[in-house]
């Protein structure tokens, strides 16, 4: 059975949104990464950058979260776009806008906005710049798409709704006031009935909740090294 490495950060929960809309059967693992689990030999093996989420699919390693949804999706046939040159042309360049930078900037944005050092006004006011051109992206294409590859709802659109969903953490409670049609989307998504049983998920584990030092020591490995 196919084991499912995660928590309950933005990245994982796209994964879970797949694997509970598809009924595929899968085996959750949790990976607590403010207790460094992260970083076990057992885990590396499988995920070698050391982030949830990843999947061991009888002896199959794939980690990234988007790597994860493309290799479910053609394994699967499920929550793919109509099979058309242009169409799949869309889901790879919207997947990889996603994973490249949607993500990556949503997290730096976050962390500079509720985790780093509060006099780091230059990284902060960067990276909510560049998560903000990202919602924008995004919500221009959706005012003429309804979901992010045409009519069909698929893995582009669970990939979305990872971070889109978290709009409000990362730009502030007026995310969705500038950006009504990524609010569209995620509400839609969002009332499906298997998105609160992707996000219930780590409910069943028990994950540690305070960021206290022994966590930022593990969680932002800057802290304690130094590059020359």
């Amino acid at each position: 059975m196919l084991k499912f490495y995660f928590n309950g950060g933005p990245n994982p929960n796209k994964v879970a949104l797949f694997l509970e809309e598809s009924g595929l059967p899968y085996e959750p693992v949790a990976v607590d990464t403010r207790k460094g689990e992260q970083f076990k030999p057992e885990f590396l093996k499988i995920n070698p950058n050391g982030k949830a989420p990843a999947i061991d699919d009888d002896g199959v390693f794939v980690f990234d979260s988007n790597a994860i949804l493309l290799y479910l999706g053609e394994k699967t046939g499920k929550f793919m776009p109509p099979a058309s040159p242009d169409n799949r042309a869309q889901m790879l360049s919207w997947l990889m806008f996603i994973a490249t930078g949607l993500g990556p900037y949503s997290g730096q944005a976050v962390h500079f906005k509720h985790f780093a050092p509060k006099e780091l006004d230059y990284a902060n006011n960067r990276y909510q710049f560049e998560a903000n051109r990202h919602y924008k992206i995004l919500d221009d294409h959706l005012a003429g798409s309804r979901y992010m590859v045409g009519n069909a709802y698929t893995i582009v659109d669970m990939a979305f709704w990872g971070w889109a969903r978290m709009a409000p953490f990362v730009l502030g409670d007026e995310g969705y006031a500038k950006y009504s049609n990524v609010k569209r989307l995620v509400d839609e998504i969002s009332a499906r009935a298997a998105a609160p049983r992707a996000l219930a998920l780590k409910d069943k584990f028990t994950f540690k909740a305070e960021m206290d030092d022994e966590a930022r020591q593990i969680m932002f490995g800057h802290l304690k090294t130094k590059v020359a």
